[in-house]
């Protein structure tokens, strides 16, 4: 507790109060006391984080075998699995967005079979390509991650495993498997922080995300800092709920040596 009140430390807090204070009150806050914007921004935050752990579980599931197919896999899914990461990787999000959805989700409505089938009233609608479009990408980023786990796990613990006698999916299960997520735990939790900032770009398809609420607000009211503010503090907040989340699972989960 010494060591954090130094003199910088105390400035910088000092400094981050006063700009607080200004903000608090010499900015324009009455458009928060409408109900109407309470509740867009509300639904707006619940849109956001639901997107937002939906496509993180989804895209990992889909990471691990992505990266187990690179690190041990044969040749005629090592090389699939490479390609899709380099895609995904190598290509903007944004435009991975709008292939799916002004481009796949534009032949949808001329084949009479998907138009008049018990699908259409959710796939004439934006978020599926936007959950779709996020997964993708949390796939194509974390396959790589998943990848350099496992490979970084000793090859002699799977020999002797194997020695042993255990079947090749409980190898997988108690040992590969558990030291590679403890191994990219880290890295997952910033690959979360990085996809919550990517998030935004779901309003560019026309779905309503905390991002499409701040701007419907500035449309309205002409009122340009504040509604920015307000959605850097909500970011701000979800993202500190992420880090302190995996730091808590980096002291759960037992650390594991080679």
């Amino acid at each position: 507790m010494q060591q954090f009140w130094v003199p910088r430390r105390i400035v910088m807090a000092g400094i981050a109060v006063a700009i607080l204070v200004w903000c608090a009150f010499s900015l324009n806050w009455t458009w928060l006391a409408d109900p109407k914007y309470q509740a867009l921004i509300l639904k707006g935050i619940w849109t956001t984080t639901w997107i937002l752990v939906v496509t993180q579980v989804l895209g990992l599931l889909l990471a691990i075998p992505l990266g187990l197919a690179q690190a041990a896999g044969p040749w005629w899914l090592a090389m699939p699995s490479s390609a899709f990461c380099g895609l995904i990787r190598g290509t903007p999000l944004l435009l991975q967005l709008w292939l799916l959805y002004y481009g796949i989700g534009s032949l949808f409505p001329s084949i009479p079979w998907i138009r008049d089938s018990s699908l259409w009233p959710i796939l004439r609608q934006a978020w599926p390509y936007a959950v779709l479009a996020l997964t993708l990408s949390v796939a194509g980023y974390s396959g790589e991650v998943m990848r350099g786990a496992f490979k970084g796990v000793a090859h002699g613990q799977l020999e002797a495993a194997k020695a042993m006698g255990m079947p090749r999916l409980t190898i997988f299960r108690r040992i590969w498997l558990p030291q590679a997520m403890q191994r990219v735990l880290p890295t997952l939790g910033g690959e979360t922080v990085l996809t919550l900032k990517s998030t935004p770009l779901v309003a560019t398809i026309t779905v309503i995300d905390i991002y499409a609420v701040s701007s419907r607000i500035r449309q309205d009211t002409f009122v340009v800092y504040e509604p920015l503010l307000l959605l850097a503090v909500v970011y701000m907040i979800i993202a500190g709920i992420i880090v302190a989340l995996f730091r808590w699972l980096e002291n759960r989960v037992p650390k594991r040596t080679a």
